[in-house]
């Protein structure tokens, strides 16, 4: 019989974020012990590290330079998955599973985009997705667009009538998710499949009960060594000279969100224990992209550092996968087709990722030497700006590879005209990536000319536009 597969993913969870890495020192005793009965992914990572084009690449297989979920959808922007692409919940569905999607979907059109007062309520970024083709296979819909209200959150069912809730997003959407599984267990017919999309730890970080906060109050929390008030304050404009007594806040608030979410992740393991589900349940869980918070000036995610791209992922199947840890490269196009071969189903032709279920299983074994990261200018006064250049914007942003060792990258900037750089990262030397070897033209030592051509085989795969000038 084929599995049952519970996929979770929090929006903005660092790699570094959770207590088993020993990293960033947040309290995380469930997903801890998870982590020792689970497979640990060791390099994780997101392709693009931003809602919509991760959730894209999560459910087609496809990088975003074929869906064309580039950036987020957003309002003002043409940007959504179409209804015309398969997705993991469609070849699920077609293989018999009765599917279920709980929380953010972010990847339908912004509703306001087409009616200023759309009748489901929906504002700005958000929307109601109806029954049909634009669920990609989901049954089970308890949904919305996007949404950051999170002590406040709503959800669509089958119809436009928005259901408003007075709880915490991610306790709510657990308790929905809960009812799902005693359901679908006491059914004892088809497997199931279920994708969880928690909100949380996504800004606004204060957004999080009390109870949480509380667990660091007394506590020290060093913020990473790459973090630096004085370039953060120079990027945004915002005050951050006075010590780091913002920075240490929204760490706190942050660091609360996970410990609440891996209180609900306790939660749903149990009771996959309990149920006696675990000998024939795939449960992953991971996140879309991480966040910077502060590391080399930033905040929120969009870059190639690891605070952005890195990723948790965990995987447990009792019985099957075994517990441990390993260094495959594990991105955002190989989540699909890996969980549909581990689940047995066959792998749709349009994925572009890579089925690396034989290689977790012991069974084979798929060589992926890099991963291919990028990101696109992809906001509106950014747009505009190329537009009026007579420019396609998708040919600049950036685009890198990452590999066990390094990382590479050349970035070509987010406004017309701006100064092209090359930037290589050597892991093991520079964990935190403060000194990179920064180049103005191209390569000319052997070990660059090499990542710099595989990064050229890469655009050439991907059919990407953007040129290595």
């Amino acid at each position: 019989m084929k599995p049952n597969v519970i996929y979770i993913f929090a929006d903005q969870w660092r790699k570094q974020a959770v207590g088993f890495t020993g990293e960033d020192p947040v309290i995380t005793p469930n997903i801890d012990k998870f982590a020792q009965e689970s497979l640990v992914f060791n390099h994780a990572l997101s392709c693009t590290p931003l809602c919509s084009p991760h959730r894209a690449a999560l459910m087609t297989g496809k990088y975003p330079q074929s869906t064309g979920v580039y950036t987020n959808c957003k309002n003002g922007a043409d940007v959504m998955l179409s209804p015309e692409e398969v997705c993991i919940g469609d070849a699920l569905k077609a293989a018999g599973y009765q599917t279920g999607y709980i929380g953010k979907w972010h990847l339908d059109l912004p509703e306001q985009n087409g009616c200023p007062e759309p009748e489901s309520g929906a504002r700005e970024w958000d929307a109601f997705t109806p029954p049909g083709l634009k669920r990609h296979g989901f049954d089970f819909w308890y949904s919305y667009g996007a949404y950051d209200h999170h002590l406040k959150p709503h959800y669509w069912r089958d119809t436009p009538e928005m259901i408003q809730v007075d709880q915490w997003s991610l306790e709510h959407e657990t308790d929905v998710a809960l009812d799902f599984i005693r359901a679908k267990s006491n059914e004892q017919t088809e497997p199931f499949a279920l994708f969880v999309s928690w909100n949380p730890p996504h800004s606004p970080f204060e957004l999080v009960p009390e109870r949480y906060k509380e667990l660091y109050n007394g506590r020290e929390l060093n913020l990473r060594p790459n973090v630096s008030s004085e370039q953060l304050a120079a990027h945004t404009g915002e005050p951050f000279e006075s010590g780091d007594e913002a920075l240490l806040r929204y760490t706190r608030d942050y660091f609360a969100a996970v410990s609440g979410m891996d209180e609900q992740f306790g939660r749903i393991w149990q009771e996959v224990q309990e149920l006696g589900l675990a000998e024939n349940t795939l449960l992953v869980l991971s996140s879309d992209h991480g966040e910077l918070m502060g590391s080399h000036g930033l905040m929120a995610k969009h870059s190639w550092h690891e605070e952005s791209i890195a990723i948790p992922c965990l995987m447990n199947w009792q019985g099957t996968i075994g517990p441990g840890s390993t260094d495959v490269l594990f991105n955002s196009v190989d989540i699909m087709p890996t969980l549909l071969g581990l689940a047995g189903v066959p792998v749709p032709s349009s994925v572009e990722g890579l089925d690396l279920s034989g290689t977790l299983l012991g069974t084979s074994h798929t060589e992926n030497s890099s991963a291919f990261i990028c990101a696109f200018p992809g906001r509106k006064d950014a747009i505009e700006q190329f537009a009026s250049a007579g420019i396609d914007n998708r040919k600049y942003g950036w685009r890198g590879i990452r590999t066990k060792l390094y990382t590479y990258v050349v970035h070509k900037g987010y406004v017309p005209g701006a100064e092209v750089q090359r930037l290589f990262y050597e892991h093991e030397k520079d964990p935190y990536q403060l000194n990179p070897v920064v180049l103005k033209e191209r390569p000319t030592t052997e070990l660059l000319i090499s990542l710099e051509a595989e990064l050229q085989s890469w655009l050439d795969r991907t059919k990407d536009s953007f040129e290595l000038a």
